[in-house]
């Protein structure tokens, strides 16, 4: 089974500390969290507590241990167990689908998976399709073992990373002025 320990020691490297760009689409961010998407973490507290306090340097002071435990948890919570982290049997798909939700989202993640899946499923002599909905349930995880079985996990990560890839493109194409994070981003996608 899946350790959400390793896998998150993989995405916080990628996640840095504080950060304020207004290029950003998740606005305000801190390891990862953005405020956007994340408003109600109750991380945000604290860091608002710290910024009135210290205006000048509040990014010196920000490095705590409260705040690093607010992070691991909320990763846990919110993007691990959507995908139900713990119950896949590799480590290397759970780190990449872990990695992938704190990026681009859970839905978004799944997706990568699931349609990765079905494409290499031997035109439906593997195991059939299945739907390419986003959601983490019972026949994606049985898919996905299945394909192990069959298959190595090197295969799929490559299928699942060329979507990734592909997805920075098109976002940056249609977003010229995020073409400045591609650099980051593309180290996050492993050929």
């Amino acid at each position: 089974m899946a350790n959400f320990d390793l896998a998150y020691n993989i995405t916080k490297e990628f996640e840095g500390g504080y950060s304020y760009d207004p290029d950003d689409a998740g606005g305000e961010t801190y390891k990862g969290v953005a405020r956007k998407f994340n408003p109600t973490w109750d991380g945000w507290i604290i860091i608002d507590d710290i910024k009135n306090k210290f205006p000048s340097d509040f990014k010196d002071k920000l490095d705590i241990t409260i705040l690093n435990e607010k992070v691991f948890s909320y990763y846990k919570i919110m993007y691990w167990d959507k995908f139900q982290g713990d119950v896949i049997h590799n480590q290397e798909i759970a780190n990449e689908l872990f990695d992938n939700a704190v990026n681009m989202g859970v839905n978004r993640s799944v997706t990568f998976l699931q349609k990765s899946l079905n494409v290499l499923n031997r035109n439906q002599k593997n195991y059939n399709d299945i739907t390419e909905d986003g959601s983490f349930g019972n026949n994606t995880l049985k898919t996905l073992t299945i394909f192990l079985n069959k298959d190595k996990p090197s295969l799929l990560l490559k299928v699942i990373n060329i979507l990734q890839g592909m997805h920075y493109i098109n976002y940056m194409t249609k977003r010229p002025s995020q073409e400045k994070f591609a650099r980051g981003w593309l180290r996050r996608v492993k050929l």
